[in-house]
């Protein structure tokens, strides 16, 4: 992975009870932003195709199964149909999607299936009791050394919500830290089930938390909370993120989970736009083109410009 590790600091309790959110500030804020117009046609087209390369490809079944998970590792190499690329005159860019996520127990079979398809994508594997968090310390930070031992090259967490509901933010700190520590070289992404939080100051406290512990990724959701990423969160993560930066140097990514091509373009802008090193989105498909195809050298300007 190209993304520099994000060190961490010392838990900074004063920095983090400082801010109060301003939640008409930020719901107005999220609908100027809804009422932008979207990009025309090339610049639509680039964007989609920068969110394919920051895609993690993704199957949490219950039946994942091996042959699952090597066809899924197959579209993760190659998302987009190739005469689609051929159409964009984009076809000798190598589009893939940026890693392939699976439970612990299905890494060493996405190794093996990029392995076989000569790929060099990373294999993320959540853990910690995902998705709730709530098993035991000691088997959460056994999941993590697992994944990792099996060729994972980023760890996915999920934080125990008890604790930031309740405002132990010192032992979610320590805890985060561990998981840290037992990734090793790989990276760690800090899931903080948004939908779970009962506010906006609770979102950006948790990823202030997040960030101190040493994540390198901070994402809003696991897919699996009634509500998961919206642009109000976006927003707040996000500002979390630039005064993380401005205080530390370092530039942690936010990841939100959508589906929607225009959702995915918006947020991109928003993150773009608040100073975010970048935006991952998560999803089990591939996003379609086929409405949007133009082949020019624009095109390719529009995508080295936006990455």
């Amino acid at each position: 992975m190209s993304v520099d590790r994000n060190p961490g600091t010392e838990l900074d309790c004063e920095r983090i009870y400082r801010v109060r959110v301003n939640t008409q500030s930020v719901l107005h804020r999220s609908n100027t932003l809804l009422q932008l117009k979207e990009p025309h046609t090339l610049w639509k087209c680039a964007w989609l195709l920068r969110g394919v390369s920051c895609i993690d490809l993704t199957t949490l079944s219950g039946d994942d199964t091996p042959s699952n998970v090597h066809r899924l590792c197959l579209k993760a190499v190659h998302p987009i149909r190739d005469d689609l690329l051929q159409r964009m005159d984009m076809h000798h860019k190598g589009v893939t999607t940026a890693a392939v996520c699976v439970y612990p127990s299905r890494v060493a079979d996405a190794v093996k299936s990029l392995k076989a398809a000569n790929s060099s994508l990373p294999v993320a594997s959540v853990a910690t009791g995902f998705p709730a968090g709530q098993t035991p310390l000691e088997t959460r930070l056994q999941e993590v050394r697992m994944a990792v031992a099996d060729g994972a090259s980023e760890i996915d967490v999920v934080i125990n919500r008890t604790l930031a509901l309740t405002g132990q933010w010192e032992v979610m700190y320590d805890e985060l830290h561990q998981f840290r520590a037992a990734c090793g070289e790989a990276h760690m992404k800090t899931i903080l089930a948004v939908g779970d939080l009962n506010s906006f100051s609770c979102v950006y406290r948790a990823s202030m938390v997040a960030m101190m512990a040493g994540s390198d990724f901070i994402k809003t959701s696991t897919g699996k909370e009634t509500v998961n990423a919206t642009y109000p969160v976006a927003i707040v993560m996000a500002r979390a993120i630039r005064d993380y930066f401005l205080f530390t140097g370092y530039k942690v990514s936010a990841n939100q989970g959508t589906a929607a091509h225009h959702t995915h373009t918006n947020l991109c802008e928003t993150c773009v736009c608040l100073c975010v090193g970048g935006l991952q989105t998560s999803g089990g498909g591939s996003v379609q083109l086929r409405s949007l195809c133009v082949g020019s050298a624009s095109l390719k300007k529009s995508w080295d410009m936006i990455g």
